[in-house]
C-alpha cells in the first residue's frame, strides 16, 4: 500500500473510531443518583426534579430551599405551569446530542419546567417593573415548583386580564412560538392561505386563532375528532391527516406551519403557491437525530428550490408575552387546555404528553 492509501485509510479509521466514541458518549445514561441534602434551617418548597434521564418515572417531588430574589429579580409563587414538548426532551435526553448542552451522562440542570403563572411574592430592591401581589406569566427553567426567580427584564409580563392562572401559564412558550411562526419567520398576511400541520396540539391551537385574526384563510390538519374543536377557534377548512395526505391534494398554501415532521420537506414544498414558505416548528421523532434533521436537511435543500425554508426556535421575551395577553384579552386567542394535573402528579401528566393526542396544552396546577 502506498504512502498516500495509508494516511486516508488511518485518517478514515480515525473518523469511524471518533465517531463511534462520541455516539457512546453522548448516549450514555447514569443512574440516577441521591438527592442532595436540604439545610435543616432552610425554608423549603416542593419542586420537580429528575437527576437522571430516562422516562416520566424518573420525575420526582423533592423539597428544595426557597430562594430569595436578588437586586433585579422578583420571586413568583407558582400558581400554574403547563408542559411543552423540549420538556420530555430535556427528561430523556433525546436527541442525544442535546446532551452536549444539557449534561452528559445526566443532566446538569435537574430543574423542568418552562411555562408558568403566579403572583409576584418578593421583589429585590432595584425592581422598578413589578411589585409585590402582580399576577405574571411567563417562562423559566424549573417551573415546575412553588417557586420561581425571574429578573425583572426577563420574559415575563402582567396576565392577561380576566385569564386563570391555568390559561395564563398555557400561554408562553406555545402562544410565542405561533405568533413568530406566522408573524415574524412566514411573514402571513391578510387573504393569504396557510395550513397548519397538527394544528389541534398546544402551538397548534394558537396558531389557527392568531392566523385568522390576522385575516388569513386557515386550513387545519390534525385527527377528526378534533375538527369540531378546530372550527370553533377560527379554521375555514380542516383536513383529517388519517384519511388524506394534504400533500397530494390540489390545494396550494402561501404558507405551511408543520408541527409534525410527518411529510418529506418536498412534499411540503409541491403544494406551496409561488414565493410560499415552509415554516417548521416541530419534526422526526428518534433519539439521535430527530427533530434536528430539519437543521442538517435545510441548508442543503434550500439552495435549490424557490420556496423559503425556516427552521426556527422560539424567542421568548416580555414584549412577546405583552403582545399575547393583549391578543387575549381582545377575545383574539383563548387557551385551550386538555387536562388538569396535580404537581405530585406531573409524571402522569408527561405520559400524557408523550403519546401525542394532546388537544391543545396540558396544565400542571399548584397549591
Amino acid at each position: 500500500m502506498k504512502l498516500p492509501q495509508k494516511i486516508l485509510t488511518g485518517l478514515a479509521a480515525f473518523v469511524v473510531l471518533a465517531t463511534a466514541a462520541l455516539a457512546l458518549t453522548i448516549s450514555y445514561t447514569s443512574d440516577c443518583g441521591a438527592a442532595a441534602a436540604v439545610d435543616e434551617g432552610d425554608e423549603r418548597f416542593q419542586a420537580i426534579q429528575f437527576r437522571c434521564y430516562g422516562p416520566p418515572e424518573v420525575l420526582e417531588l423533592t423539597l428544595l430551599a426557597k430562594p430569595v430574589p436578588k437586586d433585579d429579580e422578583v420571586l413568583v409563587r407558582v400558581k400554574a405551569a403547563s408542559l411543552n414538548p423540549l420538556d420530555w426532551h430535556y427528561m430523556r435526553g433525546s436527541p442525544y446530542l442535546i446532551r452536549l448542552t444539557t449534561g452528559l451522562g445526566a443532566p446538569d440542570n435537574q430543574r423542568l419546567g418552562a411555562d408558568f403563572a403566579g403572583v409576584i411574592e418578593a421583589v429585590g430592591a432595584n425592581v422598578s417593573r413589578f411589585k409585590v401581589g402582580d399576577a405574571v406569566f411567563g417562562t423559566t427553567r424549573g417551573s415546575f415548583a412553588a417557586y420561581v426567580i425571574k429578573h425583572q427584564d426577563g420574559s415575563l409580563a402582567i396576565m392577561p386580564k380576566g385569564a386563570s392562572f391555568a390559561e395564563a401559564a398555557a400561554l408562553p412558550v406555545a402562544g410565542i412560538t405561533a405568533l413568530q411562526a406566522l408573524r415574524d419567520h412566514g411573514k402571513l398576511q391578510s387573504g393569504q392561505h396557510v395550513l397548519i400541520n397538527g394544528a389541534s396540539g398546544g402551538v397548534g391551537t394558537y396558531a389557527v386563532q392568531i392566523a385568522k385574526a390576522n385575516g388569513a384563510t386557515v386550513t387545519g390538519v390534525s385527527s377528526e375528532r378534533n375538527h369540531e374543536m378546530l372550527k370553533s377557534l377560527g379554521a375555514d377548512y380542516v383536513i383529517d391527516y388519517r384519511q388524506t395526505n394534504y400533500t397530494d391534494g390540489d390545494a396550494r398554501y402561501d404558507l405551511i406551519v408543520d408541527m409534525i415532521g410527518n411529510h418529506p420537506l418536498t412534499a411540503n414544498l409541491d403544494v406551496l403557491q409561488a414565493g410560499g414558505r415552509l415554516v417548521i416548528v416541530g419534526g422526526e421523532k428518534g433519539d439521535w437525530i430527530g427533530p434536528i434533521s430539519n437543521m442538517i436537511k435545510q441548508p442543503l435543500l434550500s439552495p435549490f428550490v424557490d420556496h423559503e425554508i425556516i427552521v426556527m426556535l422560539a424567542q421568548s421575551s416580555g414584549d412577546e408575552l405583552a403582545a399575547l395577553a393583549k391578543m387575549m384579552e381582545s377575545g383574539e386567542i383563548e387557551s385551550v387546555i386538555d387536562r388538569s394535573y396535580a404537581l405530585s402528579e406531573l409524571p402522569a401528566a408527561m405520559a400524557y404528553l408523550e403519546e401525542g393526542h394532546a388537544r391543545g396544552k396540558v396544565v400542571v396546577e399548584i397549591e
